[in-house]
């Protein structure tokens, strides 16, 4: 009698695409790099409060926000910096729940932008993609970089929610960095890289959205020159 079927993974195809192996590992080794060479295990709890304070000014940046960073820094900034740092302040919490259930994570992550129908879907469409999302993160394997850009693109793609789709998608990848062991410190800022790329940032995320597999392809290889120029925005290389 033949065995089960072994499982397939949902992702498989995204490692299988011309360049993407190369540039995600090229990616993981500078990042690894970064975080021993200063010793991880040595981190300070203000550097990963540092480190989120950066990553929600730099969101809120992208978000709309036109407050600074010392304004964020001081709870000063305007509405969309505040979402940001609301939802940076709790981020750290959604750690085990999006181990179980991200969806659950992805709706609480909205709900503290404080946006109307915190949580909600807006269709049963989004609903479904979201559940869709969260099948496959609890399905993968693949490499940690690969799932938390696959995770940002997909929310900001398919717009699940009221409002905020990009704090939400930023402060996911950041989770998913986190919850998979690349960064258990979240001392990378990888809003930060992405503010530092806005051009192509913004470019790739309408190719995901747009583009079909070719899409889906540019924006992986632009997030893995991304997740470089997240190491150096870290506060622990100061």
């Amino acid at each position: 009698m033949p065995g089960p079927r072994p499982r397939t993974d949902p992702l498989t195809w995204l490692t299988q695409l011309e360049g993407v192996p190369s540039a995600m590992a090229g990616s993981r080794d500078g990042l690894d790099a970064v975080l021993r060479d200063r010793g991880l295990r040595r981190t300070r709890p203000e550097q990963t409060t540092e480190s989120l304070l950066r990553g929600a000014h730099a969101s809120a940046v992208l978000e709309g926000s036109t407050s600074s960073l010392d304004q964020v820094r001081a709870g000063d900034g305007d509405a969309v910096a505040q979402a940001a740092l609301r939802v940076s302040t709790e981020l750290l919490a959604q750690v085990p729940v999006l181990a179980r259930s991200p969806v659950q994570a992805l709706a609480r992550l909205h709900a503290l932008t404080g946006a109307p129908d915190p949580g909600a879907p807006v269709s049963a469409e989004a609903a479904a993609r979201l559940q869709q999302l969260g099948r496959t993160v609890l399905a993968t394997e693949q490499p940690a970089l690969v799932v938390a850009a696959l995770v940002h693109a997909e929310v900001v793609a398919a717009a699940p929610f009221s409002a905020h789709h990009g704090l939400v998608a930023r402060a996911a990848e950041r989770l998913v960095l986190v919850q998979r062991g690349l960064d258990p410190a979240s001392v990378l800022v990888p809003e930060a890289g992405h503010l530092a790329l806005r051009p192509a940032y913004e470019a790739r995320l309408r190719d995901y959205a747009t583009g079909g597999r070719e899409g889906v392809h540019a924006w992986l290889l632009y997030a893995a020159e991304a997740y470089a120029a997240a190491a150096g925005a870290s506060p622990i290389n100061e």
